[in-house]
């Protein structure tokens, strides 16, 4: 079984063991961990790599369970996370073709974080026409057992690995391979799934 934690725009290697693996459950049950990709997305630009945060109410409280995060709107992250976005990957190949499916999610607002999550998810499986790879949920926490890829806690090593594809800035800066999906999905477009199935795990 391979155990995911709910993920923003999770990484491509996040993707790649949902497209992968058979047996995957994203467990919503587990606690939140800051400075994650539970509520961070890395995006390439101009500059390099950018960090894009979600931002949570009460982020700073201990042991809450990821089914309890809630999204704050205080501050304008959605038009700023949008604007970043589109500033980024406007020139990229698939741009044009997939913007109006996720533009929305910046103008709406969610509840929690995990539901906001599963549809990010959601619309970018159907757009990597992976839409039946959708993975169960616990809203428990998920005990790992031997042989089981545990993706929750990243200090762990991981051996994955993407074949190089042309992103945005290449000219100016060197290729990132574990970026969001969306990176890969504005560069690549139908092909992302083909090298999100090719990607060593």
């Amino acid at each position: 079984m391979t155990i995911l934690p709910s993920a923003y725009w999770g990484s491509a290697e996040w993707y790649a063991r949902i497209v992968q693996c058979d047996d995957c459950v994203i467990d919503i049950g587990e606690n939140y961990v800051k400075r994650s990709e539970r509520n961070r997305m890395r995006i390439m630009t101009a500059d390099g790599e950018m960090l894009l945060s979600a931002q949570l109410c009460h982020a700073d409280r201990p042991r809450q369970p990821m089914r309890d995060m809630r999204l704050d709107y205080s501050k304008r992250w959605q038009h700023q996370h949008w604007t970043a976005m589109v500033s980024a990957y406007r020139s990229s190949p698939y741009f044009d073709h997939y913007a109006d499916r996720f533009a929305d999610l910046y103008s709406r607002r969610w509840e929690f974080l995990v539901d906001y999550n599963m549809e990010i998810l959601a619309r970018t499986l159907a757009s990597l026409h992976c839409a039946e790879r959708m993975p169960a949920v616990s809203e428990s926490y998920v005990e790992a057992t031997e042989g089981d890829a545990d993706l929750r806690d990243k200090r762990r090593g991981s051996t994955f690995a993407i074949e190089p594809y042309v992103q945005v800035f290449a000219d100016r800066v060197p290729f990132a391979p574990n970026l969001s999906i969306f990176d890969l999905l504005m560069c690549e477009g139908p092909a992302a799934a083909a090298i999100l199935r090719r990607c060593r795990l």
